[in-house]
């Protein structure tokens, strides 16, 4: 499959070919890191995960990341088996073992752990939590910052707390494939996510903003993740003096909006040019776009 211009896509690292992976405690070659078929996380997606960016030797909002870990898995009763101090420790060994310190994507994955046998009981689970972190060399594809990406609005609608929490980092993310898979049968990059009521919620792996005027809208999040990028995004937008609206919106305001774009963990602000086959604004990426990048990015540099 053709990702060259997906919103999650990267240029390819030979580096990754040799990385060491942890795998509950130990650290071990990319090619030989393995969980067990019984193990609660392939059975059933059953875990919490988060992504996380080095930029010149920090790691970017690691609290506010292990926040919102410890917070998912306590809300599905599931025990770390290791406090943030272990965490941070593990992570930060990983990144030590592979001399990493710029240009690095950090997957930190816990599941519930082995289990007896494959099914949804959790108290068939034997032993503890199984814990891995996977660290890369990743940069996002400078064609998807010059071109901007496509989006296509999926029949798959965001849900809210009460059916699926989309608040909760989980392993399971079906539904958010689903939305990519229509996407991409239709031509376009990432999927735009309504909600339960039919007003723009997200994308299927990243936050969503249009530009009106100088002002940046986004969902109000009750029916969406609530990415850290974004809320980066809006404090440092905030923070020059300008307005950044949480609200309600519809998709024909969106389609009508001057620039649009989106946020996440890898890419940092994409800009977006097209929603199912309408051009937005000039059809390139706009001047407050650029603006709202280059707030982020003096925001982690500082």
């Amino acid at each position: 499959m053709n990702t060259s211009a997906s919103a999650q896509s990267y240029v390819a690292d030979p580096r990754n070919e040799t990385v060491l992976v942890y795998v509950d405690g130990q650290l071990v070659p990319r090619h030989e890191a393995v969980v067990s078929v019984f193990d609660s996380g392939f059975v059933l997606g059953d875990g919490v995960w988060e992504g996380l960016r080095v930029i010149d030797g920090r790691i970017l909002q690691l609290d506010a990341h292990l926040d919102r870990m410890f917070e998912g898995a306590n809300s599905i009763a599931l025990d770390i088996g290791l406090s943030r101090d272990d965490l941070k420790a593990a992570i930060r060994r990983t990144l030590d073992a592979n001399g990493m310190t710029d240009g690095v994507h950090i997957r930190l994955m816990v599941s519930r752990g082995l289990k007896s046998t494959p099914n949804q009981d959790p108290r068939f689970v034997v032993g503890k939590a199984t814990v891995v972190i996977v660290a890369e060399y990743k940069s996002p594809r400078a064609d998807t910052k010059t071109k901007g990406l496509s989006l296509f609005t999926s029949t798959f609608r965001t849900s809210g707390p009460d059916v699926f929490d989309l608040r909760l980092n989980s392993h399971s993310r079906l539904n958010l494939i689903q939305a990519l898979i229509q996407a991409i049968n239709a031509g376009a990059d990432e999927a735009l996510m309504l909600d339960p009521r039919g007003f723009v919620a997200s994308c299927n792996s990243t936050n969503f903003f249009i530009v009106r005027g100088r002002e940046l809208w986004t969902s109000t999040g009750s029916f969406s993740f609530k990415g850290l990028t974004q809320k980066a995004v809006i404090d440092s937008w905030l923070n020059r003096g300008n307005v950044v609206r949480e609200k309600d919106f519809t998709l024909a305001e969106a389609y009508s909006a001057d620039e649009a774009f989106i946020t996440g963990t890898l890419g940092g602000v994409t800009p977006v040019v097209r929603i199912d086959g309408r051009t937005i604004g000039t059809g390139l990426p706009g001047s407050v776009t650029s603006e709202a990048e280059k707030a982020y990015k003096d925001w982690v540099l500082r």
